[in-house]
Parts: C-alpha cells; structure tokens; sequence
C-alpha cells in the first residue's frame, strides 16, 4: 500500500465520526475520497434548472463544482460576471434568494461545528439565512479537534492568507500574523460559529479526502 492509501484510511475512519456529529446538529453529511466524487456528490445536491450562486471559495473552484455549474442547467447568479463594484453588490444580495448557495468553511471540528470569518459577511449571511441550500465543500485539511483549535486555524491561518488576496493595510496583510485589529478593510468583520442547522438539512457538508482552499 501506498502513504495516499494509509492517508485516505484515515481520513474516512475520522469524517464517520465527524458526519456522524453533523447529523447530530441536523446538517447533511457526505465524504468523498476525492475531488471528482466530491464534484458527483455536490452535483447530484443540486436540481437541475435551480438557481444557483457562491460564496468566494477556492474550494469550489478546486473540485470543478463552479465550471461545472456556470456550463450546466442552472440559472447562475455570478458576482464574477459584474462590471461595476454596485453591480457586484447587488449580485451577493440577489444571491441570498438562491436556490442553492456553494461555499467552503475556514474551519470544520471533529464534533461538526463550522467556523467562518468574513470581511463583509455576505458569505455568512447566505450560509445563516436566505437559500433553501447551502453545500458546503470542506478539504480534509480544514479538520480541527476543537472549536478554539477551529477559531485559531481561522484567524491566524485562514484569515491572514486570504488577506493577501486583496490590497490594504491591515496587520494581517503587513505581517502575515493576525493583530487582532479594527482597521478599515479588515478581513475579520464577522465570525460565525454553526453548529445546528435550522431547518434541518438544509446544510450539507461534503469533507473532502485531499487538501483544499486556504
């Protein structure tokens, strides 16, 4: 057997427990071993001729699933596709009557608690209220043990290289290390902790056997 073999062995053994703990707290729970079956299982979540938008998400982009959407029977509510800052706006709005809402989290914990830290909080907004669905596409690489090590991973790791994503000044784009501050553009502005989904399944959660996102 290979190192990836002991890898995936492991991983699926550890995301049992962890869907396990998401139907505890009423969210749907999928593993995938990989990104093409994370990409049948998100798909096969989502009705064709539905409307469809996104959250900013490397993830999503990784395993397909935003190509994959944009070229199939969806309406799609695209904030890449806006010409003007106001236009863009109005697209993350318009994206909270959606269908379904595709996203990724800063953080997942062992016991099923997503972690989420948003500069403006549109991202957050969807996955609280708004679309029917919410599929949330997690890497292996996000697991924590508990809700501090998830807070921590999304404030001094997550939020700092997301951080460079974008220009500005904040200690977290200077530094690379979180300073915990209140500048303007702080990418830090909301932090969610979810952990029960109301109504029940409305959040599904598909852990992923590779590494993924940020």
């Amino acid at each position: 057997m290979e190192t990836k073999d002991f890898k995936d062995a492991r991983n699926q053994l550890v995301a049992g427990k962890v869907i396990h703990n998401l139907e505890r707290r009423h969210m749907e729970g999928f593993y995938a071993r990989n990104k093409a079956e994370a990409l049948r299982i998100a798909l096969s979540l989502i009705p064709e001729g539905s409307t469809v938008g996104w959250g900013g998400s490397f993830s999503i982009e990784e395993i397909g699933l935003k190509e994959a959407v944009k070229n199939g029977n969806y309406t799609n509510i695209d904030r890449d596709a806006a010409k003007t800052p106001a236009e863009r706006d109005e697209l993350m709005k318009k994206c909270l009557t959606a269908d379904s809402f595709l996203m990724s989290a800063n953080a997942i914990t062992e016991d099923g608690q997503l972690v989420n830290i948003d500069g403006r909080g549109n991202r957050v907004a969807a996955l609280c209220f708004g679309p029917e669905s919410v599929i949330v596409i997690v890497g292996m690489n996000k697991l924590t043990r508990t809700l501090d090590d998830a807070m921590a991973r999304a404030r001094n790791y997550a939020a700092p290289v997301n951080a460079q994503r974008f220009s500005g000044d904040t200690v977290c784009h200077k530094t690379g290390s979180c300073g915990d501050c209140n500048m303007d553009g702080c990418i830090c502005g909301q932090i969610v902790v979810t952990r029960n989904s109301n109504p029940t399944g409305r959040i599904k959660v598909i852990l992923v056997g590779e590494e993924l996102g940020i």
